[in-house]
């Protein structure tokens, strides 16, 4: 019933479930919300965890169980198709992983559905639900403000979303207009916590998964901030939508001739919105700047990870070859010309950035 790995999102059905009866079957009164699991839907929010909604209900079920539980979930997904189509369309919505779902329902025939369709989703009983708070896929080892403001920053991606459908011309005119600016700077001590939190979360953006090496953990970058030849560095996002903080990072080895990322993250919310690239822009500049020739990011090929390889391939790494030893690193050459950098970025070395 567990699996490695934390949960991002609980998908809740509603019926027997949150509620404490069958929505389409109280005639005038809907049923309110079970006790136990609202205090769940509470404390894993405080963690950090997403909730979302998928049920054989119409979507008036979702608006009442928001109003009866006192949560804003994060997606809903009312109608009377499987369950493990609505995991797939909420995991879309959401930008995460399927295998980062967990599901909770009170029917074993909706279990079993989801559990053969989806074998990477937690499937819990509402049973299994009301204890686990205590379980280690629910209990993330820190706790930092960009956690305890998730759910407000995805309603914020859901109305930048909105707003870039009805916009009428190109992405790039789409993010200057929305104001959008990244932050690329040096990492400090209070970046520490969130750091270890993006480490262990990305999966989709994180080129460390999978490679052998020394745990990610708090005591571990706090070295590196020290480190002579290592450089730790924080990405920050913001729009006029709202200020998702700390959404990337990446470790810097800084050799005379070749440079190595051993670490590259970004949250998925980044998705879309420029950051990436800007990163691996910078990366380019600022390892040429300082003379290397070489710069190299190692990285397993995985199926989580494809969108992190379509970025480094549209910045201009070459991909191991066939028969390169795994794991082999992504590979790019410095000289010119070099890649422009929006103005919308600030970093260490760029016009308007801090100091290298």
């Amino acid at each position: 019933m567990t699996r490695e790995g934390p949960v991002k999102c609980v998908v809740w059905d509603i019926d027997n479930t949150l509620l404490t009866g069958t929505y389409l079957e109280s005639g005038d009164q809907p049923p309110g919300a079970d006790p136990a699991l609202t205090a769940v839907l509470a404390e894993l929010g405080e963690r950090g965890i997403l909730h979302a909604l998928a049920s054989k209900n119409p979507p008036e079920a979702a608006e009442h169980t928001a109003r009866v539980t006192g949560w804003r979930f994060a997606a809903a997904e009312c109608g009377w198709g499987s369950k493990s189509g609505a995991l797939a369309r909420i995991a879309a919505a959401l930008g995460i992983a399927v295998d980062a779902l967990a599901f909770v329902d009170d029917d074993p025939y909706e279990r079993a559905e989801v559990g053969l369709a989806l074998p990477g989703v937690l499937v819990l009983s509402p049973e299994d639900a009301a204890e686990a708070a205590g379980w280690p896929e629910f209990s993330p080892p820190v706790i930092t403000p960009e956690a305890r403001r998730r759910g407000e920053m995805y309603a914020e991606r859901r109305r930048r979303q909105a707003a870039e459908r009805s916009f009428g011309g190109t992405r790039e005119e789409f993010l200057a207009s929305a104001g959008t600016q990244v932050g690329i700077a040096a990492a400090t001590a209070a970046d520490v916590p969130r750091l270890e939190e993006l480490a262990v979360r990305t999966r989709q953006f994180n080129s460390a998964a999978g490679l052998p090496g020394p745990a990610m953990s708090q005591d571990w970058f706090r070295g590196l901030l020290s480190a002579p030849d290592r450089d730790v560095v924080t990405v920050r996002l913001r729009d006029a939508f709202g200020d998702d903080g700390v959404v990337g990072g990446c470790v810097i080895a800084r050799d005379a001739g070749t440079w190595t990322v051993p670490l590259l993250m970004m949250s998925c919310r980044a998705m879309g919105r420029g950051v990436i690239d800007a990163l691996l822009a910078w990366l380019t500049r600022h390892a040429a700047r300082a003379g290397a020739r070489r710069l190299l990011i190692p990285c397993v090929a995985n199926s989580r990870n494809v969108p992190l390889r379509l970025a480094l391939a549209a910045a201009g790494f070459r991909a191991p070859g066939p028969a390169s030893p795994a794991p082999a690193p992504y590979e790019r050459d410095l000289g010119p010309p070099l890649p422009a950098l929006p103005s919308r970025v600030s970093a260490p070395g760029e016009p308007g950035g801090d100091a290298a």
